[in-house]
């Protein structure tokens, strides 16, 4: 009797995507090795040291927390030990959110406190009417999560069964075909509650007045369902993972780069050519861009034009902590401009620019971390200021960038966080900083969900013309953020599995 081998699969990127599908092949018994050009797992998801100070320099906003205890029960870490080692901490309060005219909002972690929180601000009547749209949000939620994300769709036949009708039923009752902006105002009348929850859709990379209401289920992840943050900063979720993955039996290959792909006479890959010579696979999963992707085929670049979501101008520096503390924030304070609507013009139109009245965010772990975030009574603080990609505003960010923060930071001295413009300076990422580490168009946001780039019409997890060359991460399904990435890989996964034990037919 012949013995049958096992099969080896190669995962390109050992960012969260790619490390949530190793961990669902190694489940179902596929022999795995990781690639990553970087020295770390966690992809964009990290945390780095700049000039001896710790800054998140990736994600920051981390939802959801199941989804990684998931990924850890795959290799056979029990759901106590997972929380264990992950550690993760509530964000308390999950935002802090400054207006023009001076109100201020905190968004507890506990959604069953938000409409309290809400009539503090506001009055009992929004308290009142912010309760009934979280009751909404989730009921978003419920209808389209386990059918509409987290699944692998191949044909639009897939969108007739009877399950996909009576959540696309559900999802009809609930009014979500519709804009977003308008959904939400059916709950909310006032204009700055409006914006807290609808700001999520530039995390989609679409402008809330254009959004579809579908993409509620975003505030309800974010908002409903709480923030969390790692000890020692983001960077140790990739590392818990990595960790857990290699206890496993899963070999990661650091500072290792994907050049090429060998193929059989059949075109199916049969190695990954890297700098450290080829890698025999089985099947391939990628977690590259898709035009990264093309140029590994040989294909050079994929025949469909994508539209990319905005992208951003983001310091890092430090300020004194005594100046820190006089600041109305939180580890995550979104601070609005008086223009809404035209904001999103400017980042995400055809023509883009800058922002003339900007909102931003300022991130300062230390609130819930200073002993990572503090050294010698500076603290860590970054701030982000949301672009145009490249795509629709080609300017000189190399030039431009520093006299931008410096504008970026006396506006928001301005409107309260005093001695901010003082901080000082350590890095500046931008969207040549993204496009030269291969992001395209500028951005680390990837392909908006436009309508014609979300659900069944975004770029699909399997390659077209290799038939065991499947994707995962921001690029394909469902789509950008830390749970839909997570989610990619168990779909990415599951995609190998089912080709491998039907012998490569999808």
């Amino acid at each position: 009797m012949t013995a049958v081998s096992t099969p080896h699969v190669v995962v390109i990127g050992a960012g969260l995507s790619g490390l949530s599908a190793a961990a669902r092949l190694r489940q179902s018994g596929v022999d795995v090795t990781i690639i990553e050009t970087a020295s770390a797992a966690g992809g964009l998801v990290r945390t780095e040291t700049i000039g001896g100070h710790r800054f998140d320099t990736g994600a920051t906003v981390l939802t959801m927390p199941g989804l990684l205890v998931d990924v850890l029960d795959a290799v056979g870490v029990t759901e106590d030990q997972a929380r264990e080692r992950l550690s993760l901490t509530p964000v308390d309060p999950g935002y802090v959110m400054n207006y023009a005219d001076g109100t201020s909002l905190t968004i507890p972690h506990d959604a069953a406190a938000i409409p309290a929180a809400v009539a503090d601000a506001f009055g009992p009547k929004s308290g009142s009417d912010v309760a009934d749209l979280l009751t909404w949000l989730r009921r978003v939620y419920d209808a389209e999560f386990e059918v509409f994300i987290d699944r692998n769709f191949d044909g639009f036949s897939d969108l007739a069964d009877g399950r996909t009708r009576k959540a696309a039923a559900e999802l009809v009752r609930l009014r979500t075909l519709g804009g977003l902006t308008g959904a939400i105002a059916r709950f909310v009348s006032d204009e700055r509650l409006q914006r807290a929850f609808t700001f999520q859709a530039l995390y989609a990379g679409v402008p809330p007045h254009r959004a579809r209401a579908i993409y509620a289920i975003i505030p309800d992840m974010d908002i409903g369902r709480g923030v969390w943050a790692a000890p020692g900063g983001m960077g140790r979720v990739g590392e818990v993972l990595a960790s857990a993955l290699v206890d496993a039996g899963v070999r990661i290959s650091y500072g290792t780069t994907a050049t090429g792909f060998t193929r059989d006479s059949a075109g199916s890959i049969v190695a990954v050519d890297t700098t450290h010579g080829p890698i025999a696979a089985d099947a391939v999963v990628s977690t590259l861009e898709r035009d990264a992707v093309a140029r590994l085929t040989g294909e050079g670049r994929a025949r469909r034009r994508l539209t990319y979501s905005p992208s951003a101008v983001v310091a890092h520096g430090l300020v004194p902590v005594d100046v820190t503390a006089r600041w109305r924030s939180g580890h995550h304070t979104l601070d609005f401009g008086t223009a809404w609507t035209q904001t999103f013009a400017e980042i995400t139109g055809r023509r883009g620019r800058v922002m003339s009245d900007g909102s931003f965010l300022v991130t300062r772990g230390a609130v819930g971390d200073p002993g990572t975030f503090v050294v010698d009574g500076l603290e860590s603080v970054s701030v982000l200021a949301p672009t145009p990609n490249l795509d629709s505003a080609e300017l000189p960010w190399d030039v431009l960038a520093a006299p931008y923060v410096n504008e970026v930071l006396s506006t928001l001295a301005h409107r309260g966080y005093s001695g901010i413009d003082s901080m000082r300076i350590l890095r500046i990422d931008h969207p040549r900083t993204w496009q030269r580490a291969g992001l395209p168009a500028g951005t680390p946001f990837s392909a908006a969900h436009t309508a014609a780039q979300t659900g069944p019409f975004r770029t699909r997890n399997v390659w077209p013309t290799i038939d065991n060359l499947v994707l995962a991460g921001s690029a394909t399904v469902p789509g950008v953020g830390i749970p839909p990435v997570l989610i990619s890989g168990g779909l990415a996964a599951s995609r190998v599995v089912d080709m491998l034990s039907t012998g490569g037919d999808r």
